[in-house]
């Protein structure tokens, strides 16, 4: 009992200071994580071994390569070519702008990490919005919204089906029979949404309608050989992701051979290229693995499955439902990584007890993707998009996230709960 206290009791303080940003998160997750496996040996519940076991190293792997792509990637220009070109297209008016703009941030985010992908499309959006006098407010949440969606259609487009994916064993082609139909009817309904939650600002014309057209993508693009080769070695690992399972192969492998093969083409400074990668992402995530880890060695886990026994006795369909809309409201006020880390062992105590968990395991892709909508600080890509908008007029604040994200929350979970039931056989295959 004493040491289910305790662990917890870390676990808590942890998560505190994380989201209170008292201190650094890796910093508050690497001293949790140091003092989750000391009070393990000193009350011989948790050890080192296990602790080094707890990390799920293939999760890491198959986000170790991608970053590594994306930072070659990230000099060449490929990223504000798309945006540039983005803004030629929509000729300067504001509708158009805003689906060409929200779709290639969209379809980036499912193969990328969407926060590098913000990081670099959001900067050119404000430049653009600019030049046309528009209010950049609509595009920047758009894009923000938009790529949380969109990320979680794929595999390797959001951090949580990375960590669900490597537990239930799920392929990449099984996010595109099961949660990519959903993203799709999801991405659509929130564009309308958007279009109709920003019809005053989409109203204005564009002041220099003409200047846009006078931008020139491919000077944005400074290495053109580069992105070239990198698209390639990205398009070859994608193909390899969709035979992983004919190949008996792990997305971690095929991420981190393609990232080889892009170092050995290219070679880049490796310096350069390892300061671009989120380092501080692999710490905290392994960090988590490991406070997580103890937590179970503890008992926590089973103490919260034994209050959830119940749940074996409840409709499957309406648990499903359930879980997706308690994984959404969690995590819009934490983040969805350590909320859905949290409640892997729990689903797996319920298999162990007879439940079929495949269909739960999809119902926490879409309430961990779509519930950081709903606030400001439930997705790592509304920080930074809420961050970048200081530089324009109208800076994005807590209150008008809200106003806007918190509906489009609600709608993702509902069409998510509404398909989850209609295609209940699906999602249990």
């Amino acid at each position: 009992m004493t040491a289910t206290i305790i662990s917890l009791l870390i676990f808590v303080v942890s998560l505190y200071l994380i989201l209170s940003e008292k201190l650094n998160r890796v910093i508050a997750g690497f001293a949790g994580a140091a003092l989750m496996v000391a009070a393990g040996l000193t009350l011989k519940f948790y050890n080192e071994r296990q602790a080094i076991d707890s990390i799920n190293f293939n999760t890491l792997g198959l986000l170790f390569g991608m970053m590594i792509l994306v930072s070659l990637l990230e000099p060449t220009g490929f990223f504000q070519y798309l945006a540039i070109l983005a803004g030629r297209l929509s000729k300067g008016r504001p509708v158009r702008l805003l689906v060409l703009l929200s779709t290639i941030t969209t379809l980036l985010s499912m193969f990328l990490d969407n926060v590098t992908t913000v990081v670099l499309i959001a900067p050119v959006t404000i430049l653009i919005c600019e030049i046309l006098g528009l209010n950049a407010t609509p595009f920047l949440m758009a894009e923000a919204l938009l790529s949380d969606t969109g990320g979680v259609a794929t595999l390797v487009g959001d951090p949580p089906n990375v960590l669900i994916a490597s537990t239930a064993h799920f392929s990449f082609n099984d996010f595109l029979t099961h949660a990519l139909p959903v993203v799709l009817v999801a991405w659509f309904s929130v564009l309308v949404m958007l279009r109709f939650l920003f019809r005053k600002e989409l109203k204005i014309s564009a002041d220099n309608a003409h200047a846009v057209l006078e931008l020139n993508p491919r000077e944005a693009l400074d290495d053109p050989v580069t992105a070239r080769r990198v698209l390639i070695v990205i398009a070859g690992a994608l193909t390899l992701f969709f035979f992983e399972e004919a190949l008996h192969i792990q997305p971690s492998f095929i991420a981190l051979a393609a990232a080889g093969v892009a170092l050995v083409w290219i070679r880049p400074n490796i310096h350069e290229t390892f300061k671009r990668i989120e380092w501080s992402v692999l710490i905290f995530f392994a960090a988590l693995f490991i406070m997580v880890g103890g937590l179970e060695q503890a008992g926590v886990m089973h103490r919260f499955f034994m209050l959830l026994s119940g749940a074996r006795h409840i409709s499957p369909q309406l648990l499903g439902v359930i879980l997706i809309w308690s994984t959404a409201l969690l995590s819009a006020v934490v983040d969805n990584i350590p909320i859905t880390i949290a409640i892997i062992p729990i689903i797996q105590e319920l298999e162990i007890s007879g439940v079929n968990v495949t269909p739960l395991w999809w119902a926490l892709v879409f309430g961990a993707g779509f519930g950081g909508n709903g606030t400001i600080i439930g997705s790592t890509a509304n920080v930074v998009v809420a961050s970048l908008s200081e530089r324009t007029r109208t800076p994005i604040t807590s209150r008008l996230w809200n106003r806007v994200g918190l509906p489009i929350m609600l709608l993702t979970c509902l069409i998510a709960s509404i398909l989850y039931i209609l295609l209940y056989p699906l999602f249990a295959s």
